[in-house]
């Protein structure tokens, strides 16, 4: 079964594809984008682009860019811009984020979730430099150690992750200065990976008769045994807002 296509079906009551609340998200686009100040904002894996479109309705004056790999999530992404009245406020891209590169420069530029696509933290804020004007914000979401993993944790998400303090401090050691951030709740957490594990199997159940329903079934089974076996009582996220030093 398609990655692209498990991601979009385990996310569609979560548009949001990190676990956060939509209170924390507007708190995160509040800081990022300076209560409206800000003019222009790039997401560099956006999906459905959910932040786009959240930032887009609350701030009139934002203009906005998203990039991403998957074709039919940027389709789903244009036609919520159409249902919001925002389309003309939104360009986006079908490519690779970690090949994006502009000749004007962003405000704010958005990553959450989405590191793996630039080798992990380090690489994701190497990117993010060139794209942002003089003073401008990065919002990059990554998981860190609540506790420490164990061995099925650790096989899960390999050797990249540390604990919460040393990843800030990396990030000050890349040049970047921590503003504001946020850090997933317990709640957060679950309500993210019950409505991702639920929303495939969901779809497998109501599609008996699709070809990939079983394979849905599998993922998802396979996916909650990881969590609730292993990772859930070490996994932490992190959401960082941050200027360049």
């Amino acid at each position: 079964m398609d990655r692209q296509l498990i991601s979009r079906l385990a996310h569609r009551d979560h548009p949001i594809a990190a676990p956060l609340s939509d209170g924390s998200v507007r708190r995160l686009l509040d800081r990022a984008l300076r209560g409206g100040a800000a003019r222009r904002v790039l997401d560099l894996g956006c999906g459905e682009a959910a932040w786009l479109l959240r930032a887009l309705a609350a701030y009139p004056e934002l203009t906005a860019v998203g990039v991403d790999l998957d074709a039919r999530a940027l389709t789903l992404a244009r036609e919520g811009a159409e249902r919001l009245g925002v389309a003309r406020r939104i360009g986006l891209h079908h490519g690779d984020a970690a090949a994006w590169r502009t000749k004007e420069p962003f405000d704010a530029v958005l990553c959450v979730g989405s590191s793996h696509a630039f080798g992990g933290l380090s690489g994701t804020l190497e990117a993010v430099r060139p794209l942002l004007a003089e003073g401008g914000v990065a919002v990059v979401g990554e998981g860190y150690w609540e506790r420490e993993p164990d061995a099925l944790s650790l096989e899960i998400f390999g050797d990249a992750l540390t604990d919460l303090r040393t990843t800030v401090e990396r990030v000050e050691a890349d040049g970047w200065t921590p503003v504001f951030a946020h850090t997933s709740s317990p709640a957060e957490l679950d309500h993210y990976e019950w409505s991702w594990t639920g929303s495939l199997a969901d779809w497998a159940l109501d599609h008996p008769e699709d070809p990939d329903a079983p394979e849905a079934l599998r993922v998802a089974k396979e996916h909650r045994d990881e969590w609730l076996g292993g990772y859930r009582r070490s996994f932490g996220f992190v959401t960082l807002v941050l200027r360049a030093s």
